[in-house]
């Protein structure tokens, strides 16, 4: 079971995009940790009758609070349970998913939505990865432009989205913080579901009352809160975990 310490937002961010986040429901499939991941992949899978939930927004109301590390698990939990799995990374200021896969960030979903080339379908396996893990394949972030809110609400987006809903059984999308830029918002507009993360001692209440309105602005589908960071209870430490409600 992978145990932190508690550190600032500033440097807790930093370090993520350098080193990327843990792994936990992958190498300790057998944890504490990895159950809550497991508990919250069946919630969510139990959350909408008469259909099953495929992309999936990974989002919260400032930075810092466990957003990608979350949805880099979550996404590992749906591929292990044998469901084909992508995580996508859609933070272009702040990515984390290239450095937790040991991918370059050179390709990746920039370079698809601004290819001069309109056959998407022949990009996304160019820029798409493997990973070791069976069943998941992610998409860096690629090299940051500078429009990504205008790339992530363009028609080439709502297309990708369409064909990735159709070659895959979940799509998890790790999103820039909500209150941060207006990006987390455009996607979840688009997406089956949302999911916030909020970081248990970190995140403010009023900040995540304003981040749960935006989303319900843009009629995104909120289906649950992930309490992240939740101390451990002997009082010694944090976990990356996180309880469904």
């Amino acid at each position: 079971m992978a145990w932190f310490n508690f550190k600032s937002k500033k440097a807790l961010s930093n370090q993520s995009i350098r080193q990327g986040v843990a792994l936990v429901a992958d190498y300790d499939p057998s944890g504490r940790i990895s159950e809550e991941y497991r508990t919250l992949r069946t919630n969510i899978s139990f959350s909408k009758a008469g259909g099953a939930i495929k992309s999936i927004v990974v989002t919260s109301g400032s930075a810092s609070e466990g957003k990608s590390t979350v949805a880099a698990n979550l996404a590992v939990t749906f591929a292990v349970q044998g469901l084909k799995t992508i995580l996508v990374d859609l933070d272009m200021r702040r990515p984390t998913v290239n450095a937790t896969f040991g991918i370059q960030n050179t390709g990746g979903l920039v370079k698809i939505l601004t290819e001069q080339s309109e056959d998407l379908e022949s990009l996304l396996p160019i820029y798409s990865k493997s990973t070791n893990i069976e069943n998941l394949t992610v998409l860096t972030s690629g090299p940051t432009p500078p429009n990504p809110s205008e790339l992530l609400g363009s028609e080439r987006m709502k297309q990708l989205l369409t064909i990735l809903s159709r070659d895959y059984d979940r799509i998890i999308l790790d999103t820039p913080p909500v209150l941060t830029v207006t990006d987390a918002q455009i996607v979840a507009s688009h997406a089956d579901a949302t999911i916030m993360v909020v970081a248990y001692g970190q995140a403010d209440k009023a900040a995540v009352a304003d981040a749960k309105e935006l989303l319900q602005k843009v009629n995104a589908n909120i289906i649950g809160v992930v309490m992240n960071r939740m101390p451990e209870q002997n009082g010694s430490g944090y976990y990356y975990g996180g309880y469904y409600k």
